[in-house]
């Protein structure tokens, strides 16, 4: 359960209290459930109220259906029936379905439904849930531009192409497909440049090209003629097919309260450039990785980009300032040769 998210976590630890309080020698689903209720926020408790289902009446209807066992002391820690190791099996899996990396306390929501026959599957069921619609509000939860495909509206499986890279969509703008929509306004006098990072994008080590130059001249603009370029088929066949995102990390930074979370983040969005081999990364701002999201005991942005750059799992395209540059990458050593100036 390692790549359990903390509040995923704080779920499976106030299920066991919940068993201790009905004086039940097992974790069930029906505490499962009374612990994602008890924790009060997360994607799981947000979609809950969204469909509008009341915490209170949950928590009530769970309750009428187990009683309290006899006063005995537990030594150790009370197992997990195994319905509910089928449950976090399950959540697991949908986690793989969705291309995340970590398990949330969305997933174990997911995983409740699907399991089907304990007493939170039935509690859930006789207040109308259903799994399709509550998988489709919580890719909704997760990126607010999300919307079901005819197929997953009418309960049938879901799209892949929906369900493909929901924080890439989230926290990104694929410049490729606004570019084969025709939204980018055409790139005037930077054919040298746009060759330039294309070069660099082709090659097999140090591949990953930093546009360096004072506000407000045309750095954005290179990596949406790059995104042009593409999708009009004007680069070599290395990179056709690529999708030129540009990650907006205030985005990524913003309404994380809690420790752990901006880094749920940024590992899905490392995890699905990994699995998808065709996303090239840009980053406006390129010096704001280093320190975005740290706080006391959390790891910032370069630390986990870092390791995906040196395996080569990562193309990355930044833009900054002279000064920026020289302030925050050139002093991390380990970053700065990753990339070519």
């Amino acid at each position: 359960m390692n790549n359990f998210t903390p509040r995923a976590q704080q779920v499976l630890a106030l299920a066991r209290k919940e068993a201790d309080r009905f004086n039940h020698n097992y974790v069930g689903t029906e505490h499962l459930l009374l612990g994602l209720i008890k924790l009060g926020q997360g994607v799981a408790v947000n979609v809950l109220q969204k469909m509008g289902l009341d915490l209170e009446t949950v928590r009530m209807e769970v309750e009428k259906q187990v009683g309290s066992g006899p006063e005995t002391k537990i030594v150790g820690n009370v197992p997990y029936t195994p319905r509910v190791k089928k449950v976090l099996a399950l959540a697991g899996k949908e986690a793989k379905a969705l291309n995340h990396s970590y398990v949330g306390t969305e997933h174990i929501l997911l995983g409740l439904l699907r399991e089907g026959e304990g007493v939170a599957a039935r509690v859930l069921k006789s207040l109308e849930l259903d799994i399709e619609r509550t998988r489709n509000e919580i890719l909704k939860e997760l990126d607010p531009n999300f919307t079901p495909s005819e197929s997953e509206q009418e309960g049938g499986e879901p799209a892949k192409k929906d369900i493909k890279t929901p924080a890439l969509r989230a926290f990104g703008r694929d410049l490729t497909e606004l570019a084969r929509k025709g939204e980018l306004d055409p790139v005037i006098g930077r054919r040298n440049e746009i060759e330039r990072v294309i070069q660099v994008l082709c090659r097999r080590t140090k591949n990953n090209p930093v546009l360096i130059g004072e506000a407000g001249v045309g750095k954005t603009a290179i990596a949406e003629g790059l995104a042009q370029e593409i999708a009009n088929g004007n680069v070599p066949e290395l990179l056709h097919e690529r999708r030129v995102i540009t990650l907006d990390l205030a985005l990524m930074v913003a309404g994380t309260k809690y420790r752990g979370q901006f880094e749920e983040r940024i590992k899905a969005v490392m995890d699905e450039i990994r699995r998808s081999k065709n996303v090239i990364l840009f980053i406006d701002e390129l010096h704001t990785i280093v320190g975005a999201g740290s706080a006391e005991g959390a790891m910032d942005a370069s630390n986990i980009i870092k390791p995906a750059l040196s395996r080569g799992e990562l193309q990355c395209v930044g833009a900054t300032t002279m000064n920026e540059y020289r302030k925050y990458i050139e002093k991390d050593a380990a970053l700065e040769r990753r990339f070519q100036t």
